[in-house]
């Protein structure tokens, strides 16, 4: 937020009922509905999510528009601002609590549900069942049937080990932008957004290739057994929060161009680094469990 008119700002904004949530949860309503056609292989389903995601992008474009002109028309004062700080930090939280069920489920299988099953208590249920993790070939682990094609783990070298070079550099410039807009040195701080943003990006890049280098030379897939789906679902999960982020930077460095925020009043860019730092966070701990142990 800029301190546009700062002074002339209402003692709390309420703004006019909008349209805006409703038409949003329409597209993600089209979304959800395309996304479990397609996985039942209806056709239509494709164009259903692709149709819903396209509406759900344009209402946000529209709102996040109107939030802006409010910001800089100078609507929003300090309550606001401190609504939206409380509001980006349970936010996060959230994002803490989504990410650690994840990795609580990780845990789960390999510290309980692998060692259980091969049990002799359990014989019966699964002969021959071996614990051993990760079950990287037929007849092991989660594939005494050998009903799961054999495939190779990933290993932190070198790919993994990139992105985290990448996001840790991220957060450096990202911080260093930061402490340009509180010197009140604008240039400086677009240049470095602009390097975060292209940090964020290469990342994503870098992962798309591991998962082509997985799938085709691993043969590591989402059905490889739980090895696959956990390291599929932790990874994936995360690298739509690396581009839901480098989105936020985007637009937070497109702003700047324009002229918005100033040193004093710039909560819009410190709730994408609060956000940007988290997935940072988050990462370390991917790269740790996923890769290394």
């Amino acid at each position: 937020m800029s301190n546009t008119n700062q002074g002339a700002a209402p003692h709390y904004f309420v703004p006019e009922p909008s349209r805006h949530p409703a038409m949003a949860a329409l597209g993600l309503f089209f979304v959800v509905l395309g996304a479990g056609q397609w996985i039942n292989d209806s056709l239509w389903g494709k164009y259903c999510l692709m149709f819903g995601m396209a509406w759900f992008l344009v209402v946000l474009f529209q709102w996040f528009r109107d939030s802006v002109g409010e910001s800089e028309g100078g609507s929003y004062g300090k309550r606001v601002d401190m609504s939206f700080r409380w509001s980006m930090g349970w936010f996060i939280f959230s994002e803490v609590m989504f990410f650690s069920a994840f990795f609580g489920a990780l845990w789960w299988l390999r510290a309980h549900s692998v060692p259980n099953l091969a049990d002799p208590e359990n014989a019966l249920l699964w002969p021959g069942f071996g614990s051993l993790w990760p079950n990287e070939g037929t007849g092991i682990t989660a594939s005494p049937a050998n009903i799961i094609e054999p495939f190779k783990t990933m290993t932190p070298f070198w790919l993994p080990t990139i992105n985290t070079a990448l996001l840790l550099s991220s957060g450096v410039t990202l911080t260093i932008a930061h402490h340009a807009l509180i010197a009140g040195n604008r240039s400086k701080t677009i240049s470095f957004m602009w390097v975060t943003v292209l940090l964020g990006l290469t990342f994503l890049c870098v992962q798309g290739y591991e998962y082509g280098h997985a799938y085709h030379e691993l043969n590591l897939k989402l059905s490889s057994g739980v090895y696959g789906s956990t390291f599929y679902m932790l990874t994936g999960f995360h690298g739509f929060h690396v581009f839901v982020g480098m989105l936020m930077l985007l637009f937070i460095t497109l702003r700047l161009r324009k002229g918005h925020f100033d040193s004093d009043r710039h909560f819009g860019f410190e709730g994408a680094a609060w956000y940007w730092h988290f997935v940072d966070v988050v990462w370390l701990g991917l790269y740790v469990v996923v890769y290394w142990l």
